[in-house]
C-alpha cells in the first residue's frame, strides 16, 4: 500500500471520529419530561419563570444559582445552574440550558441566553417612519 493511501485512510478515520462526536451536539432540544426519562445530558430551551424565586448567594457559593424555568411544553422545574448568576438574567427572552435531571431538579452546567435586541426599538421606529 502506498504512503498516500495510508494517509488518506487516516484522514478519513479522523473525519468520521470528529463528525460522530459533533453529532451529539447537533441534537434538538429536549423537555423536562424527556430529560427525566433519558437521564443523559440534554439541552432544554425555555423561559424564566419570573413569578418564582431566584436564589443566588455569592458569599456562600458563587457558582450556584437556583431559579425556575418553563420548557417548551409549559412544564416548570427548579434549576440549579453551576455558574455565577448571569448579568441581566431577568431580561432574557429565552434560556437554553445544558445539563441533566437529578431528582426533582435540573442541574445545568452551561447556559445560553437570548436577550432582547437593542435594535428592536429602532426597527419599530423605522417601520413607523416608512408608513
Amino acid at each position: 500500500m502506498k504512503k498516500i493511501h495510508i494517509v488518506a485512510i487516516g484522514m478519513i478515520a479522523v473525519a468520521i471520529f470528529i463528525l460522530s462526536r459533533m453529532a451529539g451536539d447537533m441534537s434538538s432540544y429536549a423537555t423536562f419530561d424527556q430529560a427525566e426519562v433519558s437521564g443523559k445530558k440534554v439541552k432544554i430551551a425555555g423561559e424564566l419563570v419570573k413569578e418564582k424565586e431566584m436564589v443566588y448567594k455569592p458569599e456562600e457559593d458563587p457558582n450556584e444559582f437556583r431559579f425556575y424555568l418553563r420548557d417548551t411544553d409549559g412544564k416548570e422545574h427548579r434549576v440549579l445552574l453551576l455558574r455565577a448568576k448571569p448579568q441581566d438574567f431577568e431580561l432574557a427572552e429565552q434560556i437554553v440550558l445544558t445539563g441533566r435531571m437529578k431528582g426533582d431538579e435540573f442541574v445545568a452546567t452551561d447556559y445560553l441566553t437570548k436577550c432582547p435586541s437593542k435594535y428592536k426599538d429602532e426597527e419599530v421606529f423605522l417601520k413607523e417612519k416608512k408608513s
